[in-house]
């Protein structure tokens, strides 16, 4: 009877496992590791990069008279022989960056 108990035991787990990770995808269109690496291929179309982050935790932005849920982060690119860095915001829905500034 254990044996069968272990196998009735593993397979809920995997449908619960399943049912979540149906729902998390559901939530959250993009991941703010697929956000940065979106993020991170723009930036190099200009040039290398030499660091990056991204907080984890999306915030609700306004621009230009539009909201959205986005992930913040930012890279540094050696331009020139300067480290300049950059802060940008990724869109949750559609992972594209939706806005870039330079920083100090």
């Amino acid at each position: 009877m254990s044996v069968k108990r272990a196998v009735l035991a593993a397979g809920l787990g995997v449908a619960v496992g399943y049912l979540a990770k149906q729902q998390i995808d559901q939530y959250q269109k993009v991941t703010p590791e697929k956000a940065l690496k979106n993020a991170k291929e723009t930036f190099k179309k200009q040039g290398p990069i030499s660091g990056s982050w991204i907080y984890m935790k999306p915030e609700d932005i306004e621009k230009d008279g539009l909201y959205y849920t986005a992930y913040r982060g930012g890279v540094t690119r050696n331009v020139d022989g300067e480290n300049k860095q950059y802060e940008f915001h990724v869109d949750v829905e559609t992972g594209a960056v939706i806005s870039s500034v330079q920083t100090a």
